[in-house]
C-alpha cells in the first residue's frame, strides 16, 4: 500500500504473530468466502498474480485450493513480504513463487513480467486514491493474457451510495485521514475497467456488504 496512514481500527490492520508472520483479522474472516468465489475465475492452468498480498494468509489458501495454477504474491512493504514468506515456509506448497515487491499504483509495471491468466486483489481500493486505482486497473489490463480475469474484492459504494451506517462511518474515518481515499463507486470502477478494454461481469455480493468486481480480457 503506497500510503502510510494512521488508519482507523476498522481498516485492514495486521499485528505481529509468531515466526515473523503478521495476522490480519479481516483476512481470517474473508479467506474462505474469497477462495470459494474464486473458483469461477481461476484458470485450468497458468499463472495468477496477487496484488497487495498483505500478510500471506490469502495466498496460502488460494494455492492450496487451486494447485493447477502458479501463484505470484506481491507487496509494497518489506514487513509484508517477510510475513508472506513466513506463511509459505510453514507449507509444502510448490505452486507459489517467491513474493516480490510491487507498487501496483505506479505507472509502468503492466506487462513487464509477461502475461498472466488471473490478477486479483483484496481490500485495497478504498485505501488508495481514485487516480491510483485507475493506474492499477489500467496496468492490470496490460498484464492479462487473452481471456484472463481481473478480480477485485472489497467495500464499494453502490453507484455512489453507501449501503449501511457502518460503511458510512468507515468511509468517513478513511477520508478524515486522507480526503483522496475512501470507498469507490462500483459503477465507476467497472466502467473504467471497460474503458481499458476489459469486459465487466455482474458484481457479486459478498459477506459484510463487500463486492467482488470482475472483468475478462478479450480472448
Amino acid at each position: 500500500m503506497p500510503r502510510r496512514l494512521n488508519l482507523p481500527d476498522s481498516a485492514s490492520v495486521a499485528t505481529p504473530d509468531s515466526g515473523g508472520k503478521l495476522f490480519a483479522p479481516s483476512a481470517a474472516r474473508n479467506t474462505e468466502p474469497l477462495t470459494k468465489a474464486l473458483a469461477d475465475f481461476v484458470p485450468s492452468q497458468g499463472r495468477a498474480l496477487e496484488i497487495a498480498s498483505g500478510t500471506g494468509q490469502h495466498i496460502v489458501s488460494y494455492a492450496k485450493a487451486f494447485p493447477q495454477v502458479m501463484w505470484q504474491p506481491t507487496e509494497i512493504a518489506e514487513d509484508r513480504i517477510a510475513s508472506i514468506a513466513a506463511y509459505l515456509a510453514e507449507t509444502a506448497l510448490t505452486n507459489v513463487e517467491t513474493p516480490i515487491l510491487l507498487d501496483a499504483t505506479a505507472p509502468g509495471w503492466g506487462g513487464t513480467s509477461g502475461p498472466v491468466d488471473l490478477i486479483l486483489l483484496s481490500n485495497l481500493l478504498h485505501l488508495i486514491s481514485q487516480a491510483e486505482a485507475e493506474v492499477l486497473i489500467s496496468e492490470s489490463a496490460k498484464t492479462l493474457a487473452p481471456g484472463g480475469s481481473l478480480v477485485i474484492y472489497g467495500p464499494f459504494s453502490r453507484d455512489g451510495v453507501l449501503v449501511s451506517d457502518g460503511d458510512v462511518q468507515f468511509d468517513q474515518s478513511l477520508r478524515a485521514q486522507d480526503p483522496e481515499i475512501g470507498y469507490k463507486s462500483d459503477v465507476a470502477i467497472q466502467a473504467f475497467g471497460a474503458s481499458c478494454g476489459l469486459m465487466p461481469n455482474k458484481a457479486i455480493e459478498m459477506p459484510a456488504n463487500n463486492l467482488l468486481l470482475t472483468w475478462q480480457a478479450p480472448a
